[in-house]
């Protein structure tokens, strides 16, 4: 049979990087073997669904190239590819039926209070929480019935014994049956619970591996056994890593944003994104990082998962990041830019301006959303300048005074104005007042950009062109007052 890997998120808010993390596995794997992508939809916990959520799901995937082969806005012969439609099909009521027809599921009429009081009684005894199988005895059953006539449905666990599952990373990990109690299956609203709905739907979507966060794996013996009494072939069961933060425990919102959303909306390129995702919990080697899309897809392997936890790293991400958009060439890094400059500068951007001012910011570039503030002095008609600024080491106000004027002189009589010319030009007019070059360099480069940091001095100011350059050593003047 043809690999089948599907990813299966909740849409009860915006998609979590760890989550989104799981879905790129699922698709490299798909990809590196020439099997099937599938996305469905987990939505039978109706109470905490968020209006939008599964958009935002769908949209991170296609943001980052995960495209799929089956699923919602796609289709497929194994639909629907959303929970609550198929429960709408009885789908999921059919297999509980049978399962309680043929003993190993039964119904259940405990109300939550009773549950809730059976929990803390269990806790106080220093016991494990776990139901007591109250109604599987029929006078009890009767009993309950009287207080609570609407059921849901429990599967009935084995008491003793231990549960030995396969993962395909962590090889046997075995579970005391004792110690796992007799789970619900379907609930009161008739809606299925996650451990029904997901073993149903992996069977009859022909699923092959299930990939999904290690923290499913302690519902793995509970979905063996659920599979042995549907007499289903369980798949091949793949655990992620947990993605930690960088104080090692789990990633939230205290260590900075965790939807993918974010990252879009804040200016990373989705292949950056792609190749960090892709390194948090596998890796092709002790050494590489940046790996193109294409050669992720070849060699993506399982034995490659790593079973220890990932840390996300910020501060990586911005470093791949920078790479990625180094590695863009000027047209498509103009491209990528320009919504960003205009939506931040306010301004329609001259795109063969803009052409001429990458090539001097790209190294220094980490995020697009950071374009605006970087590149703001190229558009604006006059930056701010701060006097003191401009007064560099070893300066005063005087000195400072004098080789502005004097650069000012240079600039008027600049022939041809470029980066080639101005340097010799500056550096003699440095020696003739006697000044150190980054004095002089310093004063002019506040005084034309408003700023102590900006690209090459001379390369800015022939980008900028004579007359910005002028009227803007003419203000610095001003500023400087006397």
């Amino acid at each position: 049979m043809s690999v089948r890997v599907r990813y299966a998120p909740s849409p009860t808010g915006e998609p979590h990087v760890g989550n989104i993390r799981s879905a790129l596995f699922n698709w490299l794997y798909a990809r590196s073997v020439g099997g099937t992508f599938i996305v469905r939809i987990e939505d039978t916990d109706q109470a905490r669904l968020v209006p939008g959520a599964e958009d935002a799901i769908l949209d991170a995937l296609e943001w980052l190239g995960l495209d799929w082969d089956e699923g919602p806005r796609k289709g497929g012969p194994f639909g629907p590819y959303v929970q609550s439609e198929r429960q709408a099909l009885g789908i999921y009521g059919e297999h509980a039926d049978r399962l309680v027809a043929e003993g190993k599921a039964y119904l259940c009429y405990c109300t939550p209070a009773r549950l809730d009081a059976m929990r803390k009684a269990q806790q106080a005894a220093g016991r494990s929480p776990g139901y007591d199988r109250r109604c599987l005895d029929p006078a009890e059953a009767e009993r309950a019935q009287a207080e609570n006539p609407v059921p849901v449905v429990r599967f009935k666990m084995p008491v003793e014994g231990t549960i030995v599952v396969h993962d395909l990373v962590r090889g046997d990990v075995s579970f005391e049956a004792s110690l796992l109690d007799d789970f619900v299956l379907l609930k009161s609203d008739g809606f299925p619970t996650y451990h029904l709905a997901n073993v149903v739907d992996d069977h009859l979507m022909e699923i092959t591996h299930v990939m999904r966060a290690e923290e499913w794996l302690p519902s793995a013996p509970r979905h063996l056994e659920l599979y042995k009494a549907l007499g289903y072939e369980m798949p091949h069961l793949v655990h992620l890593p947990m993605i930690l933060g960088p104080d090692r425990s789990k990633l939230s919102k205290r260590h900075g944003a965790t939807s993918a959303l974010h990252y879009r909306d804040d200016g990373y390129l989705p292949d950056a994104m792609f190749n960090f995702l892709a390194l948090l919990g596998w890796s092709l080697d002790d050494s590489t990082d940046v790996i193109s899309r294409e050669e992720l897809v070849a060699r993506f392997s399982i034995e490659r998962i790593l079973a220890s936890p990932a840390v996300f790293n910020a501060e990586k991400l911005d470093w791949f990041n920078g790479v990625y958009i180094r590695q863009l060439g000027v047209e498509e890094l103009a491209d990528a830019m320009l919504p960003w400059l205009e939506a931040g500068l306010g301004a329609t951007i001259d795109r063969d301006y803009l052409l001429r001012i990458i090539p001097l910011e790209r190294e220094r570039l980490r995020k697009l959303s950071d374009a605006p503030e970087m590149l703001s002095f190229f558009f604006e008609e006059q930056p701010a300048v701060d006097p003191e600024k401009l007064v560099g080491k070893g300066m005063d106000r005087e000195a400072t005074r004098g080789a502005l004027e004097g650069a000012l002189t240079v600039a008027e009589g600049a022939e041809p104005w470029t980066a080639n010319a101005l340097e010799p030009a500056y550096r003699a007019l440095a020696e003739k007042l006697g000044l150190k070059t980054g004095g002089l360099f310093g004063a002019m480069r506040v005084a034309v950009t408003g700023r102590t940091a900006a690209p090459p001095l001379f390369d800015t100011m022939a980008v900028l062109g004579r007359e910005r350059c002028l009227a803007r050593l003419r203000h610095a003047l001003g500023a400087l007052g006397g």
